[in-house]
């Protein structure tokens, strides 16, 4: 059973009497409804009371809309339940995980980069600052993940490192970041992605390391932050094999579950090996990683049996309800494991202060305190971060600086994601590159591509034969002085793993213009995309599609300030040819 005056919670006698008062005071429909955590849209209010009135959730996480928007919901929310939520948000990046108008200061893998872990306390400073001006009080941050493959897109830009120690000085920073404002961490995604290639939203993730290996890097990790006083942790869909042959000598194949749904991995290891007294969430719970390994009758209980305190969105929130209610009741979730529960759920609350912000009306700020969303303060960290992280990856052939003076007429090509929507119209990131190119002097000639010729023309095989022709060699040289590739391809629950895509077949966009004139390559986004352009010679990776890293790249290519970020082996992504 949990201690809540020991690491993490620190509570004192009150704040233990509120716990104990609180459940004591519970239907058992009450606390059933503590053990989830739902999102919701910006619904109207009479609605959130209903929703509120009727299942008692113990936390709400909310994605999309600006500050105000996201500041109402969430007021309107702790003015209607009778016991305060954990509000939680998943900032990787800063405050822009929070609210479409957050401050963007660096991706993970950005802060791995710099030569010091300022990047990454930045990070975790302006995202507390500013989702906690919205009324949050839970980060669902930092990704602890290890970088260890390269063909892994869904950690790629959100792990901290590539190995334990990188990892550990920087999540700690982080931490330390978001605990500047009255937040709790949760740390995301025991027992660790970033080993296998495939993504846990599609399918069970595995981390394969064998026990020891495990235990030097991620249980190196894991004790880390577990001894610097994490409040939370969430747990992945993610299978550890050997860690659970380890733990269950004899277990078949098929019973190897998700860390979410086996205990041997929750209760034993975490709890008890690792020391873990913290709370323990799952991830979200319509992801295939749980909901392809049992039937959501089974899953939602079971997960709670097994060692999570709560459980990650709801696909019917009344069908689940239900499901965790006969649980209870049938005794696959005991007495003591609920009450265990619960006083983890209500311990967390009390540490960061909810009880006594309640009963002094100041559960949510002011509306005024979202002044600091995306303030001078906010962008200048952001400006600081771009100038200290973008990496120059390679440059073999020296072709930097390059000179808008002397090398003026610029040639774009601008690769992105595939679109999704018959509503696009283009990618407005395009649009910035070319502002930046021409604001540093250049004369940008942007290339075609094969998804705007389609709106533009209507569908028709013209748009491929305009696609397939490269033109003449000689005309290309006499046009044009350098070509710069810039890469915005990003991903996320559709695709196992994310490669660079071109916009139609046997494209013009291909980089056999890098033979022809000087050519630079830039990524927006991954680190990892020389795989499938090793021969472009001079490659950078910027790591943020924001108008702040697009500038500072551009700038630094054109000699106007120097390159600070390192580039680990990943971006190399084992090939020999990548480096030449």
């Amino acid at each position: 059973m949990v201690d809540l005056r020991a690491k993490p919670f620190y509570l004192d006698d009150e704040g233990v009497q509120w716990v104990e008062d609180t459940i004591a005071g519970m239907t058992l429909d009450e606390k059933i409804g503590q053990l989830f955590v739902q999102m919701r849209r910006a619904p109207a209010e009479a609605d959130i009371q209903r929703v509120l009135d009727t299942y008692h959730q113990g936390g709400l996480r909310y994605q999309g809309g600006d500050s105000k928007a996201v500041h109402w919901q969430n007021a309107t929310y702790q003015k209607h339940t009778k016991i305060p939520l954990l509000i939680a948000v998943n900032c990787d990046n800063g405050g822009d995980g929070a609210m479409s108008d957050g401050t963007f200061i660096a991706t993970a893998a950005q802060a791995a980069a710099a030569q010091d872990t300022e990047t990454a306390y930045n990070i975790g400073l302006v995202a507390g600052r500013e989702a906690s001006a919205t009324g949050a009080n839970w980060m669902f941050n930092p990704c602890c993940d290890i970088y260890m493959n390269w063909r892994n897109t869904i950690v790629n830009t959100r792990a901290f490192g590539d190995n334990a120690d990188t990892v550990i000085q920087n999540t700690k920073a982080f931490i330390e970041g978001v605990h500047q404002s009255p937040m709790a961490c949760c740390a995301k995604h025991f027992p660790g992605d970033g080993v296998e290639e495939r993504d846990q939203h599609l399918v069970l993730g595995v981390n394969d390391l064998d026990a020891d290996t495990w235990e030097a890097t991620f249980g190196k990790m894991y004790r880390a932050l577990i001894d610097s006083g994490l409040e939370s942790m969430m747990i992945g869909h993610i299978a550890a094999p050997a860690l659970s042959r380890k733990l269950r000598p004899g277990i078949p194949d098929k019973q190897i579950m998700p860390a979410t749904l086996a205990p041997e991995l929750l209760t034993d290891l975490l709890r008890g090996e690792l020391g873990f007294n913290g709370l323990i969430i799952t991830d979200a719970s319509h992801m295939a990683g749980i909901a392809c390994m049992e039937k959501r009758s089974v899953a939602v209980p079971k997960a709670i049996a097994s060692g999570c305190d709560m459980f990650l969105f709801s696909n019917d929130a009344n069908e689940d309800f239900g499901y965790m209610k006969k649980g209870v009741e049938d005794g696959i979730i005991s007495a003591e494991r609920l009450s265990d529960a619960l006083h983890r759920i209500l311990g967390l609350k009390a540490r960061v202060g909810l009880h006594k912000k309640q009963a002094a009306g100041t559960l949510v700020p002011p509306e005024e305190a979202l002044s600091v969303v995306g303030c001078a303060e906010h962008k200048a960290l952001a400006q600081k971060a771009a100038d200290a992280c973008v990496t120059l990856v390679k440059d073999t052939q020296k072709n930097l600086p390059i000179h808008p003076e002397t090398q003026k007429r610029a040639r774009l090509v601008f690769i992105q994601s595939t679109p999704t929507s018959k509503a696009y119209k283009g990618e407005p990131v395009r649009d910035v590159v070319v502002e930046e190119l021409e604001r540093a002097g250049f004369a940008v000639t942007v290339a075609p591509n094969f998804h705007d010729l389609e709106v533009e023309n209507g569908p028709g095989m013209q748009n491929m034969m305009r696609m397939m022709d490269c033109g003449k060699m000689e005309d290309f040289r006499a046009a044009y002085d350098v070509v710069f590739l810039v890469i915005y391809v990003k991903g996320y629950a559709q695709e196992n793993n994310v490669r660079l895509r071109w916009s139609c077949n046997h494209s013009n966009e291909l980089p056999w213009y890098a033979t022809e004139v000087p050519t630079v390559g830039i990524s927006l986004n991954y680190t990892n995309h020389l795989i499938d352009v090793p021969q472009v010679r001079t490659f950078v990776n910027a790591y943020g599609p924001t108008r702040t890293s697009i500038r500072a790249a551009i700038e630094k290519i054109c000699g106007k300030s120097a390159f600070h970020g390192t580039a680990s082996d990943t971006v190399f992504c084992g090939k020999w040819d990548t480096r030449l």
